[in-house]
């Protein structure tokens, strides 16, 4: 090729990864240079298969090149016992505090009823200890509304309720349990009117299907051994059925209390039962340890079954749903 139109570079010095050297500039880090000297002209045909670009900045006469410093080539590598940066999210700790808080929150197992004369709200108590009991979940209570004026009650001889001491609930708070366990007396084998009165007011948790997923289950008091300790429990699974809540009974877990015949007990593998005769009588040892035990035992299964905060129940777009 006419020297004319060779490039007005052609004589310089290129750059080839080849041929580098290291050495620590006056900040302690290690400076890699490098540089070709052979011609640039065969270089150029060499270019795409070593990987040599041409230098831009031609060295002074009498100075090396290797003297100076090259933006494009040179390459900075901290020291090795230089000290790494903490990572910014452990340092701000703001996960890790995310991480702590949700292990100290615990698990809430909410205990609904319905009391008229004491005895369901004593088996709420003994439920709650058994719940309270198990590492990560507490218990929480709660009645119902009563639907009964206070002449009805007083001529019925029903004890006056300290309203301080247990909340009454409004249908909203449940989507805040874990798991909730119903208790009530019974009414003719069935649930009595005033928990019944509660579960007909949850029909916009039921339309948005607000508490699917659920666990729950149920503890009844009736006035004798065949008064219902299991219809009244029977009758009542279609509340939960129709919210989608998971029904939890808990069968034989109690072990041996549940076959001794030698005196009266209530409950069933449905749940826990008191008898309570003309409203006098008061639970057995027996109907107190079965309520604790299906405290511990709602508490175990909700465990088990606890729901991270961002799960969410699918729920079908195009259904329209309308009051039944």
């Amino acid at each position: 090729m006419p020297a004319k139109f060779l490039p007005s570079w052609s004589s310089q010095s290129a750059y080839c990864p080849l041929n580098s050297s290291l050495s620590k500039d006056s900040s302690g880090f290690q400076v890699k240079r490098s540089s070709c000297s052979f011609p640039t002209t065969p270089f150029l045909l060499l270019s795409s298969f070593m990987g040599c670009v041409p230098s831009k900045n031609r060295p002074p006469a009498g100075v090396s090149g290797d003297d100076l410093p090259n933006p494009e080539s040179d390459v900075l590598v901290s020291d090795q016992n230089q000290t790494q940066p903490t990572n910014p999210v452990e340092a701000d700790g703001v996960v890790a505090e995310q991480e702590q808080e949700n292990k100290k929150k615990k698990l809430r197992v909410f205990i609904v009823f319905y009391s008229m004369y004491g005895h369901v709200e004593m088996m709420a108590r003994e439920i709650k200890k058994g719940v309270d009991s198990t590492e990560g979940v507490e218990g929480v209570l709660y009645r119902v509304p009563e639907t009964l004026s206070s002449e009805v009650l007083e001529q019925m001889k029903v004890p006056k309720n300290d309203d301080g001491v247990v909340p009454v609930i409004v249908p909203e708070r449940l989507v805040e349990a874990d798991g909730v366990l119903f208790g009530f007396p019974t009414r003719y084998g069935s649930m009595a009117a005033q928990m019944k009165a509660f579960f007909d007011s949850t029909g916009e948790l039921w339309k948005e299907q607000k508490l699917a997923g659920v666990p729950a289950g149920f503890f009844v008091s009736t006035g004798t051994q065949g008064g219902g300790q299991e219809t009244t429990v029977w009758t009542a699974i279609t509340q939960l059925a129709h919210h989608g809540m998971i029904y939890v009974p808990i069968g034989y877990t109690f072990g041996a209390g549940m076959f001794q015949m030698d005196s009266l007990r209530g409950g069933s593998p449905y749940g826990s039962g008191v008898l309570s005769g003309d409203g006098t009588r008061k639970p057995t040892e027996t109907e107190i340890a079965l309520a604790e035990h299906q405290g511990k035992y709602m508490a175990t299964i909700v465990k088990k079954l606890a729901r991270p905060s961002s799960f969410h129940v699918p729920v079908g777009q195009n259904v329209e749903r309308k009051r039944e």
